[in-house]
Formats: C-alpha cells, sequence, structure tokens
C-alpha cells in the first residue's frame, strides 16, 4: 500500500521546478510543494490513506483522531469510518484555525473532553506550525496527544522535531526524499525511451 500511496502522490501531489517558484505557508520559496488534498480526495487514496493511519493507531488506547482545519479533516473522517467497519470506533475530531464565534463558540469541533487520549493527524508538514497547534488546542481541553500521523514529511526546517517536543510519536506516512526519488527515477525511465 505504501508503494502505491508513494505513486499516488507523485501523480496527484507533487509539483517541482528548478527554480524556487512555489510559495509555502511559512511565506518561503520552494522548488517543489506537496498539496495532499488530491490524494486524500481521491477514492484510491482515501482507502490507502485511511488504512494506513488506522494501521498505525489501532492498538493504542485512543478514543479520538482530529487535527487542524483543513488538511486533517479528509484525513480525520476517513480513518473514524474505517475505525467503525474494523470494530474499533474511534470518533473524530476537527481543529478550527479560528474560535467559531457563533452560537456555542469552541475551537474544536466534536465531543472531546479531558482525559481523553487522542492522535494527531496532518497532511503535511514543513515546520510542524499546523500540527502543533492543534496539539496546543487539544491540550487546552485537557485531551491526551498519544501520536502524530503525518502524510508527507517535507523533511524541513526540523518540523517532525518540533513537533517531537509537544508529542514524542511522531510518524510520518511518506516523506520528501521517498517522492523525490521516485521523481528522479520516473525521469530517468521517461528519458531512456
Amino acid at each position: 500500500m505504501l508503494e502505491r500511496l508513494r505513486e499516488i502522490i507523485l501523480e496527484k501531489a507533487f509539483e517541482y521546478a528548478d527554480e524556487p517558484i512555489f510559495t509555502l505557508a511559512n511565506a518561503e520559496k520552494s522548488n517543489f510543494y506537496f498539496n495532499c488534498k488530491p490524494v486524500v480526495l481521491d477514492p484510491e487514496g482515501a482507502e490507502i490513506v485511511s488504512r494506513l493511519v488506522f494501521d498505525r493507531i489501532k492498538d493504542l488506547s485512543v478514543s479520538a483522531v482530529g487535527g487542524l482545519e483543513l488538511g486533517a479533516v479528509p484525513i480525520s473522517s476517513m480513518v473514524t469510518l474505517v475505525s467503525q467497519l474494523k470494530g474499533k470506533p474511534i470518533k473524530g475530531f476537527i481543529v478550527r484555525k479560528k474560535s467559531k464565534d457563533h452560537g456555542i463558540p469552541t475551537k474544536i469541533e466534536g465531543l472531546l473532553a479531558a482525559g481523553e487520549k487522542v492522535v494527531i493527524v496532518d497532511d503535511v508538514i514543513t515546520t510542524g506550525k499546523s500540527t502543533i497547534e492543534a496539539i496546543e488546542a487539544v491540550k487546552k481541553v485537557g485531551a491526551n496527544v498519544e501520536k502524530v500521523v503525518i502524510l508527507v514529511d517535507r523533511e524541513e526546517h526540523d518540523g517532525k522535531q518540533n513537533i517531537q517536543e509537544y508529542c514524542a510519536d511522531v510518524e510520518a506516512l511518506v516523506t520528501r526524499t521517498e517522492i523525490m526519488d521516485l521523481y528522479r527515477s520516473a525521469n530517468i525511465q521517461k528519458k531512456a525511451v
């Protein structure tokens, strides 16, 4: 499954340029870019991602999975469905970027209580800022983050290490190095034809 996930990411989520033309969330320019929304909104990609994440958390004593909008939402939603289908239900939650200012103001959507053990998910990390924001919001309600699962680690700015200051168990399904290796291999094959 991981090999197929890498192929889907290369096909649907990865862009590369010889010059740094892509503006990242941290306002820096990069010569590569990951937009994983097309992967997690694709039927095959959604199935693979949700199964891989569930496999990594199914044996933990956690009651919920979620993260910061927008990147974490499809991932956590899919994992909750797979968990139900596998007979090990794990509920979902969403951390808002800004607290809701109408109805009942809240930063977290979903029933998350103090003392619960949870998993944070995210689609892509560079500095880890979005993931850390989700962790801090969850800790404010008194829940405990047991693990963080990332779809793609850009392997820059110590993103993974920054997150590990808040949660020791951080795992990426795919790394930039793996995608770059696949990208180079695909380009070599094209040139050979």
